[in-house]
């Protein structure tokens, strides 16, 4: 890739795959907004002679994420756009969700994927077609959670199950005009995000490892990067099955932290 864009680039996939794409004649625009973590980023990107501009956009401002990501294909032809940006939350040790956790959650997860995928396959539908034959690919962040009904994690699943779903059913449109789009399902990842869970989480994967599967995916041309493969298995049958047993099996499992758990409140 020679010029991409990165939400939620300041930890975790996103600075993993900020830090992989990196290189000399490559152009990297950063958004993020913790702005201290996000320099740091930028800087390891720079040190390996990539090009790298970063922006504090929050992905809920549909303007502001129309504005950079127009600003940022106008520069150079954009080839890669990972909406990669969202927070995590739960139940807690309430066992249940509050109306503003599950709005947060919602507004960043899903509204801040559409706020930059909107734009992105609207840039790129102008764009001229590359040696792969596609004018641009996209990646949406989602997770192995959207598999499952989850009443540790219930905005946050479903959060995440309509990111796949909307991105899976946009995916034919985007192809007819060129575009690859797809849909990222990764499992338990080493990040800040997954650092205060409770409970254990197997196949924990660095986030570089993360990254290296993800881009090899897209390169591959996949419509989803779900893995690893036995947890995505597991979790789909787990979806399959009627609700009162899927409910049943995964009642015992805990719940992420909640906002307050993480030092958040009630707002990402």
């Amino acid at each position: 890739m020679r010029s991409a864009l990165i939400t939620g680039a300041s930890s975790g996939i996103g600075a993993a795959l900020a830090r992989a794409l990196a290189g000399p004649d490559v152009v990297l625009h950063l958004g993020g907004r913790d702005e201290t973590r996000l320099a740091g980023v930028a800087a390891a990107c720079r040190g390996r002679g990539a090009t790298v501009s970063t922006d504090p956009a929050d992905v809920r401002d549909e303007a502001a994420m129309r504005g950079w990501i127009t600003a940022a294909g106008r520069e150079r032809r954009l080839d890669l756009v990972i909406a990669n940006a969202g927070i995590s939350a739960g139940t807690g040790t309430a066992g249940a969700e509050s109306e503003a956790q599950s709005r947060a959650l919602f507004a960043v997860n899903l509204d801040g994927v559409l706020n930059t995928v909107w734009p992105a396959l609207e840039l790129m539908a102008g764009q001229e077609r590359g040696a792969d034959g596609r004018r641009g690919t996209i990646a949406a962040i989602a997770s192995i959670a959207a598999f499952l009904p989850a009443p540790g994690a219930p905005a946050y699943a479903a959060s995440k199950a309509a990111v796949d779903a909307w991105v899976l059913g946009q995916s034919p449109a985007a192809r007819r005009a060129g575009i690859h789009l797809a849909s990222v399902c990764p499992g338990f990842i080493a990040t800040p995000m997954t650092a205060g869970n409770p409970y254990p989480m197997p196949s924990l994967m660095p986030a570089e490892r993360a990254a290296a599967i993800i881009l090899r995916g897209l390169a591959r041309g996949r419509l989803r990067i779900a893995f690893p493969w036995w947890m995505a298995a597991l979790a789909r049958a787990i979806g399959a099955l009627p609700a009162p047993w899927a409910l049943a099996l995964l009642a015992g499992h805990g719940g992420k932290p909640d906002f307050r758990g993480q030092g958040l409140r009630d707002r990402p």
